[in-house]
């Protein structure tokens, strides 16, 4: 199976190099077709897409998940970020703000949680046949990132299946963040040489995480190096280990 993480900045890059608000303000003008072309060619089975517009004055009024998902034939679930009691919800373009997962096969279920810290707060769960996907964009204050991992923690462990955590974890010290994480949860990260994923033009910062379980066994990871967007691609190949029979 082919699971590709991506934050692709709302599909405004292209206005972003030129100011970085406009990466929050910018309207998408065609850039989502250059981002659906590359993610066609890459062809994963299970996508997880962190800031993309659910039908702002940004995307013409249009869910971007919706395009994308139309245009690969795939099924979707997507929410905003934000809680559905925060404040950001009463801000027009704010509340168009969210995450996504688009799955070529069937989804079996969808949880939506919410981290009880930070500005952004949703947990987005995906329960395919044998493997289940959490997507996360946390806080970028140390202080409410810390809470969200403990909590995150707290959510994964669970699960009895096969697992994969990814998004972006505005990690700025890298790994050693969530090491904790890792170690008393027992997942490994998808890349090993820990490469970094920001800025995409020259990148510097390991802010995007594919981490799994035990019962995953990870192929191939890349990360192509392309400018659609602020971050660069993760994208891994893997299998799922089936029990041994006793």
């Amino acid at each position: 199976m082919k699971f590709m993480l991506y934050n692709i900045c709302y599909a405004t890059h292209g206005n972003q190099k030129k100011l970085p608000l406009l990466g929050l303000l910018g309207r998408t003008h065609g850039h989502l077709d250059e981002l659906i072309g590359f993610i066609g060619d890459i062809d994963p089975d299970v996508i997880g897409l962190i800031e993309v517009d659910g039908g702002s004055y940004r995307a013409g009024r249009k869910s971007q998940v919706e395009m994308i998902a139309e245009k690969l034939g795939h099924f979707h679930s997507y929410r905003s970020k934000y809680g559905s009691d925060s404040r950001w919800q009463r801000i027009p373009i704010y509340n168009k703000q969210g995450n996504a997962f688009l799955a070529k096969d069937t989804i079996h279920s969808e949880k939506f949680h919410y981290f009880e810290r930070g500005m952004k707060k949703l947990v987005l769960e995906l329960e395919l046949e044998k493997v289940t996907f959490f997507l996360v964009h946390l806080a970028l204050s140390y202080k409410a990132r810390q809470a969200q991992i403990l909590h995150l923690y707290h959510m994964i462990k669970e699960t009895d299946r096969p697992y994969i955590v990814a998004g972006d974890f505005n990690a700025f010290a890298g790994e050693d963040e969530i090491q904790l994480l890792m170690s008393a949860s027992g997942l490994r990260n998808a890349d090993p040489t820990l490469q970094p994923s920001y800025p995409s033009k020259k990148p510097r910062k390991q802010l995007d995480f594919i981490l799994h379980s035990p019962k995953i066994k990870i192929n191939r990871f890349e990360m192509p190096q392309v400018q659609l967007s602020d971050h660069l691609p993760l994208v891994v190949d893997f299998d799922i280990l089936e029990p041994v029979a006793s």
